[in-house]
């Protein structure tokens, strides 16, 4: 972890915002590398991280005459400028070493946590962590992409629910029947229920089991006696 959109996309996935993220310009760095020493193997535990950057590896242009060795003034003002530009580097930086999926990925979570999709969805979003998150939306995209379909949904609710399964009824009604073999909690109703506005297609009804699976005959797992519900 070299680079400062290395370290950002890192810092992110680990649940730091861009503000809990300050820049300062290192006075101890390598010429050879962009993050000084003490920040290239940061598990990011705190709740702020204070990151120092040698600005010359690749700014030397920009940064050249904001800190020159023998001017001493205004030093808190420089130091608040340096943070607001690396800022605005590793931005740019991290758009463009992006590919197209995770370009698009960037796009559809901004619209989501501003409320593009409605409050609902937004309220519902904060209960993934982050790599929950990136997950449903890799699968979004593939939705855009390949329209409304079954398998899309199974797949989505797999990855979120790991003891869940899905069953299709066809013979009287279009209805799914999600056995999620989790208890039941506010945050997991959220989770499912931004799955299903996503990803349920139209024609369907829906049922959802939590820890207690119905009956089916001849699979034994499913008929404890005081564990099953009638479907």
């Amino acid at each position: 972890m070299n680079y400062i959109w290395d370290m950002l996309i890192k810092a992110k996935k680990a649940g730091l915002r861009k503000e809990d993220i300050t820049f300062l310009r290192a006075k101890v760095y390598s010429p050879y590398m962009e993050l000084a020493f003490e920040e290239l193997n940061s598990e990011f535990q705190d709740e702020k991280l204070v990151v120092e950057i040698n600005p010359y590896y690749r700014y030397y242009n920009i940064f050249k005459n904001l800190f020159p060795p023998d001017f001493l003034e205004y030093e808190a003002l420089r130091n608040v400028l340096f943070d607001l530009l690396m800022h605005h580097l590793a931005d740019t930086d991290a758009y463009m070493g992006m590919n197209k999926t995770e370009f698009y990925k960037h796009f559809i979570l901004e619209d989501i946590e501003n409320g593009c999709f409605g409050q609902k969805l937004k309220e519902s979003l904060t209960e993934f962590s982050e790599i929950e998150k990136q997950m449903l939306l890799e699968r979004i995209i593939r939705l855009y992409k390949l329209g409304d379909s079954l398998q899309l949904l199974k797949e989505t609710i797999h990855v979120i629910f790991r003891n869940s399964s899905i069953y299709i009824n066809k013979q009287e009604k279009d209805e799914i029947l999600i056995y999620l073999g989790e208890r039941k909690n506010k945050a997991k109703e959220k989770k499912i229920q931004l799955i299903l506005d996503f990803f349920l297609p139209v024609k369907y009804a829906i049922r959802i089991y939590w820890d207690k699976h119905f009956g089916i005959i001849d699979v034994k797992e499913t008929m404890k006696i005081e564990e099953i519900l009638l479907y």
